[in-house]
């Protein structure tokens, strides 16, 4: 046998040895431990996720591993459950087992505990095992101020923080308010590539998943661990947050981040319960730009977060046939007067939302619409960032939409409130440091 071969098969050896020992933390049985009982099974159903259907039957939405865990156990059993690789893709019809709470937690705890070591599954369904709780932590790639929102969400965020990538949007003067020691943080140019991080000695930089051939792959290469998350629906939020608590330690942090968004989704689901079709308004969200000069309507995905925020505040999106899957979709005012719906909101992420506002219902195309005659058109709601997109104000912006879509079913929810719950909660703002900072950037309420 040749030098090479004996060398390769060594290698394959190794990896075959490896994967059978390091699977995703929650496939397999917890050692020694015999396959867990059912207290109940329970049937995919259409806009499920996991952690719905453990915050449901378990008490708690980020015990959701344990399904994975007590499922795929079943499935060496018995066919008929579901295998489940991936927590975000569940197909309606699959047949998942449900484990006693006691059996619930010791599967928690045999998949979270590796000695000292800290394992996590990321956006891309990749393991990663830690082998002590990381503690230099880089923002990087495109959107990354939206990832960092969320992760100042947690106390640890400012000591964690090694370095952030600009953003184009304002989110670092947010980030300031909220940790005085943030001007003091080493900022990394736009477009930062993996030769200006890797002098940081990160040991983990938190990307969006889709830029995880454009800069996770080099940095990997560079043997620089890369964890990715989303962020980009709620239920990719109920998984990201809680990746994010792994991370830092602190999982009942995030237990308490997504229990304050989930009650509000519920209140806003409960208050729109019952609307029929005919009690829906025809919706259209707009993202207004006018970059080199030139004005452009953009509509977003039928998956955005936009289309289910106005989904979920009781009215009918009317673009999702005209949107492309990839991002905006441009569309001319022919089509914006071919929709004429009941109600238009105007997003502007870098200007002021209300002075484009105020500036088409001065037009004379745009008075023969129905929504600019009915007083229906709305500069959509804004701080330091518009309150449409998945950064973590899109909390606000699903309940400042409900009162906008149906403002009869809203009329129990209070914005000043839900402001100042939202600041002091996830940011720990006083009050005063929320009128002072946040109140004369709002636009919009």
């Amino acid at each position: 046998m040749s030098h090479k071969l004996s060398r390769f098969l060594s290698w394959l050896l190794i990896s075959i040895l490896l994967i059978a020992v390091v699977p995703w933390p929650v496939l397999a049985a917890p050692p020694g431990q015999s396959t867990v009982t059912c207290v109940e099974t329970y049937t995919i159903q259409a806009d499920d996720w996991l952690s719905k259907i453990s915050a449901k039957f378990l008490g708690d939405m980020l015990a959701y591993p344990a399904l994975v865990a007590a499922t795929n156990q079943q499935h060496v059993q018995d066919s008929t459950f579901a295998q489940i690789t991936n927590p975000d893709v569940i197909e309606v019809g699959w047949k998942i087992c449900v484990p006693s709470a006691e059996e619930a937690q010791a599967l928690l705890l045999s998949s979270a505990t590796m000695g000292g070591e800290v394992m996590v599954a990321d956006a891309l369904g990749r393991t990663l095992i830690f082998p002590q709780q990381p503690q230099r932590f880089v923002f990087a790639g495109r959107a990354n101020t939206l990832v960092a929102d969320a992760f100042y969400m947690f106390p640890e965020a400012s000591q964690r923080l090694a370095g952030i990538e600009r953003g184009n949007q304002s989110g670092n003067d947010f980030l300031a308010v909220i940790d005085p020691a943030y001007g003091d943080k080493i900022f990394l140019e736009q477009n930062v590539g993996p030769e200006q991080i890797a002098p940081l000695k990160p040991d983990v930089v938190l990307l969006k998943s889709f830029m995880a051939e454009k800069l996770g792959q080099p940095l990997e290469q560079l043997g620089i661990s890369v964890v990715y998350v989303d962020l980009e629906t709620p239920e990719q939020y109920d998984r990201d947050i809680a990746i994010m608590g792994q991370l830092l330690g602190n999982p009942a942090r995030a237990r308490e981040i997504l229990n304050f968004y989930q009650q509000r989704v519920d209140r806003v689901r409960q208050a729109m319960a019952g609307l029929t079709a005919e009690q829906k308004p025809n919706v259209l969200l707009l993202q207004y730009s006018d970059r080199g000069g030139e004005v452009a309507f953009n509509v977003p995905p039928a998956t955005w977060l936009q289309t289910t925020m106005t989904e979920l505040a009781g009215g009918t999106p009317v673009w999702t046939e005209a949107a492309e899957k990839g991002g905006w979709t441009v569309v001319g005012f022919e089509q914006i007067a071919a929709w004429n719906p009941d109600q238009i909101y105007v997003i502007n992420y870098f200007a002021d939302p209300v002075a484009v506002v105020e500036q088409l219902k001065t037009d004379p195309k745009w008075q023969e619409l129905k929504a600019v005659q009915n007083n229906q058109l709305y500069a959509f709601a804004k701080d330091f960032y518009s309150w449409d997109q998945p950064d973590t104000r899109w909390i606000l912006g699903l309940q400042w939409l409900a009162t906008k879509i149906q403002p009869e079913r809203a009329a129990g929810i209070d914005l000043q409130e839900a402001l100042n719950e939202f600041y002091t909660q996830m940011y720990g703002l006083d009050p005063a440091t929320i009128q002072a900072e946040v109140t004369p950037l709002l636009k919009g309420l």
